[in-house]
């Protein structure tokens, strides 16, 4: 199969997806789309196994030709960061600026080692051959909260709006930390011995430099805009500027995806208010949001089918069902601190700890990290648990966030 059609496929899959989501079901879009791919996933291996129709091959070679980690890392994570980087006020960001930092810093950390013991607790209970340092690394990809899958469930549920900015400011910023993370332990697991001197020069670098940089490209594009009114080369410009941007941080180690949530923020704040006419801002607003709707819907579909490549035994099974309470577990030890600390002088409201801590969405970025682990028993069984965790994650705490926020948030915010 080629890749035009794989993508052909991938998309009509997706579009009727989302058409059966907007007919009856109206949920949002991450929601639906990966209910509805894991149901059709289960039905195909149903069928399969019955030997009614041979079907999950061809499922499978699908899936092999997208690659999701490397299609989603590699490219279309930049895009959809800086889509949702876009719609970030500036100002509110600043004014919760101390919770986001020691949430996606200090909270990411301190849930990757936790779940790292958690899980090599339950893995040597079962019996399961995990070393420590791949316990550890399911902890640096299961910790930081998916930027894609938050943003588009927050727009449904209602959040108290300073909660919103904290939860959306921290999923946007923590994966600089956890990518340096997962990369250094990654290293430790395969054999290295990467000194606190060298995981410091890769934090700083890849965290630092990469949000910097998109500062940089993004003032430098937000000039550019200032100089004419043509909203389609604009809207040129600022792709240019994502997928360019994206791709020379990559080619120069920093991080990626905190160059573009930094030029989706300049340019969503600087570029807007003062580079724009009101007819540009308004085509901007159209072409980001159809192009994010677009791409969370074929990337959930794709996360949904992912399930038909699992190569699930019984105690990997039963690994991943116990890690689902032990990764919010985790999250509620890794946040009640920095609330506990920062809730008079943030003004966060009564309810912040339950909501963040449900709110704490895992998503694609996970499971791409997951899949990008060598091939072996070690990938399985990580997959596995991440795969579990995601899936309980998008569809149960997605489909309650709403309720939960209106329980325990302010009623006054």
């Amino acid at each position: 199969m080629s890749a035009f059609q794989t993508v052909a496929a991938v998309l009509a899959v997706a579009s009727l997806f989302a058409y059966v989501n907007q007919r009856w079901i109206r949920l949002p879009v991450a929601i639906a789309l990966m209910a509805l791919a894991l149901g059709a996933s289960l039905l195909l291996l149903l069928v399969d196994r019955l030997g009614l129709l041979r079907v999950t091959s061809a499922a499978t070679q699908i899936l092999q030709t997208v690659k999701l980690d490397r299609t989603l890392l590699h490219g279309v994570l930049g895009v959809m960061l800086f889509a949702g980087a876009l719609h970030i006020d500036l100002r509110e960001l600043r004014e919760q600026r101390l919770a986001i930092a020691t949430l996606a810093m200090g909270a990411t950390l301190l849930s990757t080692v936790l779940v790292g013991l958690f899980t090599r607790a339950i893995v040597s209970v079962l019996g399961i051959d995990l070393s420590l340092s791949y316990c550890m690394l399911f902890g640096a990809l299961i910790s930081p909260t998916d930027p894609i899958a938050v943003l588009d469930i927050l727009r449904a549920a209602r959040v108290p709006r300073r909660l919103e900015i904290v939860i959306s400011g921290e999923s946007l910023f923590n994966d600089g930390v956890g990518v340096v993370i997962f990369v250094t332990v990654m290293a430790v697991a395969s054999g290295g011995h990467p000194t606190a001197g060298k995981v410091l020069q890769l934090f700083v670098r890849e965290a630092v430099g990469g949000t910097l940089f998109g500062l940089l490209l993004g003032y430098a594009t937000y000039r550019l805009l200032r100089t004419i009114d043509h909203y389609q080369t604009e809207i040129l410009l600022t792709l240019a500027l994502v997928l360019g941007g994206y791709a020379l941080a990559e080619t120069w180690h920093l991080s990626a995806p905190l160059t573009a949530v930094a030029a989706g923020i300049v340019i969503g704040n600087q570029g807007r208010a003062y580079g724009m006419s009101e007819l540009t801002r308004d085509n901007l607003d159209r072409f980001w949001s159809l192009v994010d709707y677009i791409l969370n819907a074929l990337l959930f579909v794709l996360v949904g089918f992912e399930v038909i490549r699992l190569q699930v035994t019984g105690r990997a099974f039963a690994a991943g069902l116990a890690m689902i309470p032990a990764v919010l577990l985790a999250r509620l030890v890794s946040v009640a601190m920095p609330v506990v600390a920062l809730s008079s002088a943030q003004g966060l409201p009564k309810g912040a700890l339950p909501i963040l801590t449900w709110g704490g969405l895992r998503g694609a970025i996970s499971v791409a990290l997951a899949l990008s682990i060598p091939a072996g028993p070690a990938h399985d069984v990580t997959v596995t648990m991440t795969y579990f965790v995601v899936t309980f994650s998008v569809l149960a705490q997605g489909l309650t966030l709403g309720r939960f926020a209106r329980q325990w948030g302010d009623s006054h915010d």
